[in-house]
């Protein structure tokens, strides 16, 4: 990121969700090109597939003042994924709309990592942008993901699944189950 540009940072009891920097490039390359982190996505990504995602996230905090942040453990390691909110770039019945989402780096699994950072990503949605509602989509064989969306106090919404428009009829990732969460009264 350019340092002209604003970029709100979150804390959270071990996590600090913060701009990306020229550092992280390479270990969220590493992560994109993991098939293990990429087994519910289409495809692994290559170094500049990568590198472009990180354009696309900087210029949505540029337009818009929030996206995917980078996530850090102080003290522990310095990049360990993104997480944050965007606008889904394809058209589907529940748009338009606002999804939360995550990618770590698999050494980073299993420590709570997704849902601390998912829950913070939230708040902000709905404390500092007063968004009225967040999706997140994912296959339905993604345990680990459902189990983060549900953590963080997310509901199914069995009439909200659809086929992903950007996959072909008949492709095994095609279908993908929709949960919501509103903010609190």
């Amino acid at each position: 990121m350019a340092p002209d540009r604003f970029v709100p940072e979150l804390r959270t009891g071990r996590l600090v969700l913060r701009a990306w920097r020229a550092e992280d490039r390479e270990p969220f390359a590493r992560l994109n090109a993991d098939a293990e982190v990429m087994r519910h996505l289409p495809a692994p990504l290559t170094r500049e597939q990568s590198d472009a995602m990180i354009g696309r996230i900087e210029a949505a905090f540029a337009q818009r003042g929030w996206g995917w942040f980078a996530v850090e453990v102080p003290g522990v390691a310095p990049f360990v994924g993104a997480v944050g909110l965007s606008v889904p770039r394809f058209d589907a019945p529940f748009m338009p709309c606002v999804e939360v989402g995550w990618r770590l780096a698999r050494e980073h699994w299993g420590r709570g990592y997704a849902t601390e950072a998912a829950r913070a990503a939230v708040a902000f949605g709905f404390s500092r942008l007063g968004l009225a509602e967040i999706v997140s989509f994912t296959v339905p064989a993604n345990g680990r993901s459902i189990a983060v969306m549900r953590r963080i106090g997310m509901t199914r919404d069995p009439s909200g699944d659809f086929d992903h428009p950007a996959l072909p009829e008949g492709h095994p990732l095609r279908r993908h189950v929709l949960h919501r969460i509103r903010p609190s009264a």
